[in-house]
């Protein structure tokens, strides 16, 4: 598994260079070595750094740390979540279980800013749920229906409202949820990383080329060294299965985004000085938008089935080009040229939009899979995947494994088609939302 560092990610580029990166050139024994250095990883290696301080402990990534999925996302801890994969949650109790494990998640995020005194833009100032199609107010009916019995604090929003707050008339209908929390994701991975147990070791741009179990010692290979490892947690997500774990279970969908450069004083004005929002779409394929503190606006309005480990400048340059136009249909106002960064990033899915978290053999862990709700989830499947290995249970293990477990994908290439036509049936669903 080669993955390529970049320069395109907008939240990337907000962060200083880090001056302390080590890769592997020798080879180690250790009492656990993790595999993935992103949300899960970061939070397993913390997990197990308090609980063994006198154990050597070892945290691989096979690029720079947290720059992966972990930064490259939209920014949104959720407390709900609408389109969920590509499947509905039909039944009210299998939809509890999902809020329950956001709810987790939420809460151990809020635990280490709160420890560690992080700032990461952190705002809890609800989302929205949004639509240009008034037949699409059925839909936001239905699902407000569902998280009042929840006990979700939400409400309808007509078109009037939606203007007044998100500065664009393009929407004729929304649905406004209190919970979510909207933040800088780089800044919190990069917290994650600067606040690593003295007793974790990190290692950069190593890739792991395999690994196999003798006995009770798993050794792994990588270009430069080898490791020997008495416990092993994959924290991979998208990646799990070009390393052998849970190989017929998720697939990687790759997602690409534009940020535009702050708004100008004058442009912001012409859109109504809107305070900070986020807007999650009601059909799958339709864009995710979001006005950043810093008065930037983000908008991810395309996923597809692409190499995940590489989009080349020029792919990248036609996947903008869309962006701008999301972006120009919602606030014609503003210029051409506002686009500062686009980048492409990895979401790793389910069949049933559940996510991994597992003992793969007696000594061998993995947890990831978050279907989009990498931030809070991915950062309890870390510390509870840790306390798992550990031998150790907690309220929170019972929690994630009521969830239901992920289903069986088909093989391939009928897995790629099956993705690809769902793909391009939502895309021409949500055609107008793009």
């Amino acid at each position: 598994m080669q993955l390529i560092n970049d320069n395109s990610c907008g939240w990337i580029n907000d962060l200083s260079p880090r001056t302390n990166v080590k890769s592997l050139d020798k080879n180690y024994d250790c009492e656990w070595l993790i595999i993935g250095a992103g949300y899960t990883g970061l939070s397993a290696a913390r997990k197990l750094g308090q609980l063994y301080s006198n154990q050597k402990i070892i945290l691989v990534d096979a690029q720079l740390a947290g720059e992966g999925a972990s930064s490259r996302n939209s920014g949104y801890l959720v407390e709900t979540t609408l389109n969920d994969g590509f499947t509905s949650n039909k039944k009210l109790e299998n939809y509890k279980k999902k809020s329950d494990i956001y709810d987790l998640g939420i809460e151990v995020v809020k635990k280490f800013i709160k420890e560690y005194q992080v700032d990461c833009d952190w705002n809890e100032c609800g989302k929205y749920f949004a639509s240009s199609r008034l037949e699409d107010k059925k839909i936001l009916i239905n699902f407000s229906e569902t998280l009042s019995k929840l006990d979700f604090r939400n409400n309808l929003v007509d078109e009037e409202e939606l203007k007044k707050k998100l500065g664009t008339s393009f929407y004729n209908i929304g649905l406004y949820t209190k919970g979510g929390i909207l933040l800088h994701p780089g800044k919190l991975v990069r917290a994650m990383i600067d606040t690593l147990p003295k007793n974790v070791e990190l290692f950069e741009n190593s890739s792991l080329i395999n690994w196999k179990k003798n006995n009770d010692i798993i050794l792994c290979t990588f270009k430069e060294a080898i490791i020997k490892t008495k416990k092993i947690i994959f924290a991979t997500n998208g990646f799990l299965k070009s390393l052998g774990i849970k190989t017929n279970y998720n697939f990687p969908i790759t997602l690409t985004a534009s940020m535009t450069r702050p708004l100008t004083d004058k442009e912001f004005k012409s859109i109504g000085e809107p305070k900070e929002w986020g807007v999650l779409p009601v059909r799958p394929m339709g864009a995710t938008i979001r006005m950043t503190k810093d008065r930037r606006i983000l908008i991810r309005n395309t996923a597809e089935v692409h190499n995940p480990y590489k989009m080349d400048q020029s792919d990248l340059k036609k996947r903008s080009t869309k962006q701008k136009i999301g972006i120009k249909k919602r606030f014609p106002q503003l210029p051409d040229n506002i686009i500062q960064s686009t980048w492409s990033g990895i979401v790793s899915r389910t069949r049933n939009s559940s996510q991994i978290f597992e003992k793969i053999d007696e000594n061998i862990f993995a947890a990831g899979c978050y279907n989009g709700s990498g931030i809070g989830v991915g950062t309890l499947f870390g510390e509870q995947i840790a306390i798992k290995a550990s031998n150790e249970h907690t309220n929170e293990i019972e929690t994630i494994e009521a969830r239901k477990k992920p289903t069986c994908l088909p093989p391939q290439p009928f897995l790629n088609l099956g993705v690809k036509a769902r793909l391009i049936y939502e895309r021409l669903r949500a055609r107008t939302e793009i």
